[in-house]
């Protein structure tokens, strides 16, 4: 099982095809697994290279219980680390959620290593994470089920493999990565590189999204009629054939 190191946090990581390469940074409470039961792995799998990155806290990945070690900057050098490791100079960076969030930090921490960015759900704005806290809260006072019950009140339903991975969590370390989020819209306007944004019209933070296209240059942007924050990841077949016409259309960029 490979892993990168960045200072002492150890981060896993898959590689999974060949062509250009491109990064997969997964939303809270998943891991690289998502991308496959989702099917995008198998649908892009034959034209990039794909690095599939388990978020710190997450999946394979280290767990610190420090809020410390979950801020922005550290979690844009845990895929540097990736990409050092597999000698990539640059790559495609592809986030959804709070991989989204990882997403508009690489363009703030480590502009030189992104060739381009495709961020779904996500918006670079302050944002309380309170909401999310207490879900947390009530699975460490109550257990893995009440957290699992409490994730499909704010969420939506979850499939059994999905259930059976949040029973296991490390609600710790869930915590502790789940602080207010700092608003990182002074980037916007220097955020030069080609960026697809992708939101469900059904999730909450679809007016954000479609505001801050409108301050980004070279920017691709749609949005999924109907779709809620889950949904906008689970329907790949809905998402994959906008965001792989615009990955084409970077040979050209």
């Amino acid at each position: 099982m490979p892993y990168a190191d960045n200072d002492g946090i150890r981060i896993h990581y898959q590689v999974e095809g060949e062509g250009p390469p491109l990064v997969l940074q997964h939303g809270f409470s998943e891991s690289v697994v998502d991308w496959y039961e989702a099917g995008y792995v198998n649908a892009l799998r034959s034209d990039y290279r794909l690095i599939l990155i388990d978020a710190r806290g997450h999946g394979a990945s280290d767990k610190p219980h420090d809020p410390d070690a979950y801020e922005l900057e550290r979690r844009v050098a845990d895929v540097v680390a990736v990409l050092d490791g597999l000698a990539i100079e640059k790559a495609v960076f592809w986030g959804y959620s709070m991989g989204g969030r990882i997403g508009f930090g690489t363009a703030k921490y480590a502009r030189q290593r992104i060739r381009a960015l495709v961020i779904g759900g996500q918006h670079p704005y302050p944002r309380s994470m309170e909401p999310l806290r207490q879900i947390i809260r009530r699975g460490l006072a109550e257990g893995g089920e009440a957290f699992v019950a409490a994730m499909e009140e704010m969420f939506g339903p979850e499939t059994a493999q999905r259930t059976e991975r949040l029973r296991a969590a490390d609600l710790e370390a869930y915590l502790a990565l789940a602080q207010d989020r700092p608003g990182l819209e002074e980037i916007l306007p220097s955020m030069d590189l080609p960026c697809c944004l992708y939101v469900g019209e059904a999730d909450p933070i679809y007016p954000e999204v479609t505001a801050c296209s409108q301050y980004r240059p070279r920017v691709t942007c749609f949005s999924l009629p109907g779709l809620n924050h889950c949904e906008a990841y689970a329907r790949s077949e809905l998402v994959l054939p906008r965001v792989t016409k615009f990955l084409k259309s970077l040979k050209h960029s």
